[in-house]
């Protein structure tokens, strides 16, 4: 690796989630050697006011990494917004970044296996992104594989493959649609990803995740996920303001950095095969408002 990828992190008003993520962050060997990009978005009442402020407080005294940049938003802009700006703002300086929200626990080789990961499909442009996560499975998944569209929980992506995002929902339902391409885009019904992309367009939802995936999907862009997560959501313990408590995305953390080999750009039958299994089997109105709330990003 010439260079290793800059990290954005994006927090809010959870302060011990906040530093549980950092924590593992810095447990990283690359983290000396990486660039931290903080985006602290703004509080969107008064009472939030103090939490905020408490959270920025800590973020000032974060060490570990070469260096630590940390932007403070004056207003809240919500998650959708604030993720959307800070990734186009790195990923226009810097070409490529890896993606953290405030509550993944990540491994201590995430680093290594992101930064390797995307030096190894740089030049891959069927290839959009790296992700570190992947649902629960009782079937043993490949080392590595890749599944068409792209994902939210611990990520990766380069400049290129950011330019395919498409914030207008709208005109993401319309293809997918008009091609039907709906089925497979809900991986057979398993999961309603396309409800989502609705409600995301009525306004009921903001969520950039659902446009992500939409939009890396309908360009036949692939995402590289392991065979077992590198990263664990620690947000699902009813401290998110609309994200109950919930074991239904616990995971074990891998305790090995998977190999990395170059595959050929096909999406993996098996992956997706284990995907809506998985969706299947947690069908039932609590796990399906869990997961909308999740993909769509309403935390705030």
């Amino acid at each position: 690796m010439s260079d290793t990828a800059p990290i954005a992190l994006f927090c809010y008003n959870r302060l011990s989630h906040t530093q549980r993520t950092v924590a593992a962050l810095q447990a990283n060997g690359l983290a000396p050697k990486s660039d931290l990009w903080i985006f602290s978005d703004g509080p969107k009442s008064p009472g939030d006011t103090v939490l905020v402020q408490s959270l920025r407080s800590y973020l000032k005294t974060i060490s570990g990494f070469r260096n630590v940049q940390i932007i403070e938003r004056p207003v809240n802009l919500g998650l959708a917004a604030s993720i959307i700006a800070g990734v186009s703002e790195v990923c226009d300086r810097f070409g490529r970044i890896i993606v953290v929200e405030d509550d993944l626990i990540t491994a201590n080789f995430f680093l290594e296996y992101m930064n390797e990961a995307l030096e190894l499909y740089a030049e891959t442009e069927e290839v959009v992104s790296i992700h570190g996560y992947v649902f629960p499975s009782s079937e043993r998944l490949p080392e590595t594989f890749f599944l068409k569209g792209a994902d939210c929980w611990g990520w990766a992506t380069w400049k290129r493959g950011w330019k395919v995002f498409n914030p207008d929902g709208a005109s993401l339902l319309e293809q997918l649609e008009s091609r039907g391409l709906t089925r497979e885009f809900d991986f057979n019904h398993s999961m309603g990803y396309t409800q989502m992309l609705r409600e995301q367009i009525a306004g009921k939802i903001n969520s950039w995740a659902i446009r992500w995936y939409a939009s890396a999907f309908l360009e036949n862009k692939l995402t590289l996920y392991p065979g077992i997560s590198l990263v664990q959501n620690i947000g699902h313990d009813g401290s998110g303001v609309h994200c109950a408590a919930s074991m239904a995305f616990d995971v074990q953390v891998a305790k090995e950095k998977p190999v990395l080999k170059k595959l050929p750009p096909i999406e993996s039958a098996v992956g997706r095969a284990m995907f809506e299994q998985y969706f299947k089997s947690q069908k039932r109105p609590s796990f399906l408002r869990k997961i909308k709330n999740t993909f769509a990003s309403i935390l705030r």
